[in-house]
């Protein structure tokens, strides 16, 4: 562990699926060449002139965009070590857990008999049952579901169950019972990541999801950064679906789901006022659920850009002691076939007075570094594979 107290508190923003080129493992989990970076800087939308100048088209294999001649930040490429590529396990590793088997997924969907336990316990119809665009399940099944009473189940090539149900037929707190009463049985094998709640509102064919979504995760398998600084009593402040991810452990405080990104980022922004020491843990999931999954090569240029706005910012609001790490916890690549998540490395690119500006870190074979060095900087002791970044970055 290195005795070194140069930050007080360390914001880590995770671009939800921004991934910058296929792993060497891509073809085993279906994918090709993906890279969605690449993707996007192709789109005459895109414009981040402060990812830039931090590194991102200095890091090795990009292999897209143009290097910056003399990068502010560090930066580094890194591989995902675990067997798998969703938010869940992705988020995990960040934090310092390798999850070596993949989550139970249910392309066929789910089994017959986990769905009459389920009907069983709630006392109501399923309907769906098969992996489905969010949007498009509520147009084609919401009168089903109104004329019924029915519970519409739905999942995806991610390791979750989703439920949706009309806000005016299953109140949202009724909803999110049901969706806890699924968390305690599918638990062992299949133990899906997540179970997500998904209220809706409007008539046919009109239907809008509303921003009262929950995620139900499992409870995390190993040791956390966040479980490391809670130990010593530090600040772990989650912004977006963190605390969700992570079912609440260890998260001493957390600001909610986000409406979009930008409120992502004003919550954060606004945090930046407080007196805290420790971690702010944030996720920005726009780009993956909004212009990932829906191929959106254009929308999620620009919402890198409106970012990347919000970046700036950030950047000119530091104190000499905080540490900015942006990274990410697996790729969408929305110029890939299909819809689902894609196998990629993802960035690190670091920031801060005590950052060694200009640094190619290289490539590291876990996100789990990212854990190693919080829980070094702030002398916390954190069982993971990944090691420390700090003694390297260390101005």
């Amino acid at each position: 562990m290195t005795d070194m107290h140069a930050f007080k508190r360390a914001f880590i923003i995770v671009l939800d699926s921004f991934g910058i080129g296929a792993e060497p493992d891509a073809k085993e989990f279906g994918d090709g060449d993906c890279n969605t970076l690449r993707s996007i800087v192709a789109s005459k939308e895109y414009d981040t002139p402060n990812m830039k100048k931090l590194g991102l088209f200095n890091i090795d294999g990009v292999g897209c965009g143009t290097p910056e001649a003399q990068p502010i930040g560090a930066f580094a490429r890194l591989r995902e070590l675990s067997r798998g590529k969703d938010t869940t396990t992705g988020h995990w590793e960040i934090a310092g857990i390798i999850s070596e088997r993949p989550m139970p997924t249910y392309p066929d969907g789910v089994p017959p008999e986990v769905i009459a336990e389920l009907e069983k316990a709630f006392g109501r119809k399923i309907i769906c049952n098969k992996p489905y665009s969010g949007t498009k399940v509520i147009h084609d099944y919401g009168r089903e579901q109104k004329e019924t009473g029915a519970l519409i189940v739905y999942t995806s090539a991610d390791s979750v169950l989703q439920i949706a149900a009309h806000e005016d037929d299953v109140p949202v707190e009724q909803l999110y019972e049901y969706c806890r009463m699924a968390r305690k049985i599918m638990q062992g094998e299949h133990g899906v990541g997540r179970i997500i709640a998904r209220p809706y509102v409007g008539e046919y064919p009109n239907y809008t999801r509303t921003p009262r979504r929950h995620d139900f995760s499992l409870d995390p398998t190993g040791d956390t950064m966040m479980d490391a600084l809670a130990r010593k009593g530090l600040a772990t402040i989650g912004v977006g679906k963190i605390s969700d991810i992570f079912a609440g452990r260890s998260i001493s405080r957390t600001l909610g789901i986000n409406k979009d990104n930008v409120d992502g980022m004003e919550k954060t922004l606004k945090l930046m006022d407080e007196d805290f020491t420790g971690l702010a843990f944030v996720n920005l999931v726009d780009f993956d659920m909004q212009y990932g999954h829906r191929r959106d090569i254009d929308g999620y240029a620009k919402a890198s850009t409106v970012f990347d706005r919000q970046l700036g910012e950030f950047m000119v609001k530091m104190k000499d002691d905080d540490l900015l790490m942006i990274t990410a916890d697996h790729g969408c690549d929305p110029g890939a076939p299909g819809t689902d998540h894609t196998r990629e490395y993802v960035p690190l690119l670091m920031y801060g007075k005590h950052v060694k500006a200009g640094l190619n870190l290289g490539t590291y074979p876990t996100f789990a570094m990212i854990g190693a060095t919080i829980s070094d900087i702030f002398g916390a002791d954190l069982y993971t594979k990944g090691e420390s970044l700090l003694p390297r970055i260390i101005e």
